[in-house]
């Protein structure tokens, strides 16, 4: 197989049958190989965008989401505690899937444990 330049117009030889192969379309057979490369730099910066979203969005949320559901699982009577709401209260009673909390002197209300959002910060003695 040997290739020959015909005016301007590229000719692959086999044996006795020649094959012209206009230059408009050995261009487009070479850009071919070159969309490929282009396709992947175009989704590159994309990629790159979606991992850092999902470090700094993604991952911390998750870290979160199990802190507090490791908080909820272990509760017990007496820990203070902070409602979705904003109440104030201590732990008086514990059930599968709610809490009694005492909110006041002789005042206890049932939530969910899901309502709870966090623990009461220690209150530091000065």
């Amino acid at each position: 197989m040997s290739w020959q330049a015909n005016g301007g117009e590229k000719t692959k030889m086999f044996g006795t049958m020649t094959v012209l192969i206009p230059g408009t379309l050995v261009l487009a057979l070479q850009s071919s190989s070159q969309t490929s490369a282009s396709g992947l730099t175009f989704f590159l910066p994309i990629i790159v965008l979606i991992v850092i979203f999902y470090f700094i969005m993604i991952m911390p949320a998750q870290k979160r989401q199990k802190r507090v559901a490791e908080m909820l699982k272990n509760l017990k009577n007496g820990d203070k505690v902070i409602t979705n709401g904003g109440i104030y209260g201590t732990i008086v009673g514990l059930e599968s899937d709610s809490v009694q909390l005492r909110i006041a002197e002789q005042v206890k209300v049932k939530i969910a444990r899901s309502a709870i959002s966090g623990m009461q910060p220690e209150a530091k003695e000065s």
